[in-house]
């Protein structure tokens, strides 16, 4: 079942954690995800909030040290009343680039859920969009 939504509270999530992003900031970051989150990305699983965080600090000190996560929703639904699904095209932006090469751009699903009031990331994966 889908049914219409308010978009706001859950972009608000996206913004949040691309705003971490840019401020390499991975406790602001992971807090956007469920305890037991799961992300998967080409050649890699992370399960649970402290993996993303460890992840994403490293990532901040490594290979994306001072770049840009970049989100663009083509698609939210919600399905219940306390789970949302956001299709994104997503890109990583290094340093010095305007725009994203074609084989780094991506399509990313977020699996958000709502507890407590709260929507959170519950999962992620992504795919190379070509």
């Amino acid at each position: 079942m889908t049914t219409t939504i308010e978009t706001t509270p859950i972009l608000d999530v996206l913004h949040r954690m691309y705003a971490a992003w840019t401020a390499a900031d991975a406790d602001a970051f992971a807090a956007e995800y469920t305890d037991d989150a799961t992300v998967v990305l080409p050649g890699t699983f992370h399960q649970g909030r402290a993996a993303v965080r460890d992840f994403m600090a490293n990532a901040f000190t490594g290979r994306l040290k001072d770049t840009r996560g970049i989100d663009e929703p083509q698609d939210i639904r919600l399905v219940g009343k306390d789970t949302a699904i956001v299709v994104s095209k997503t890109a990583v932006l290094m340093v010095g680039e305007q725009d994203v090469p074609p084989d780094r751009q991506r399509i990313g699903t977020w699996v958000l859920t709502r507890q407590d009031g709260r929507w959170l990331v519950a999962a992620f994966a992504n795919s190379p969009a070509h």
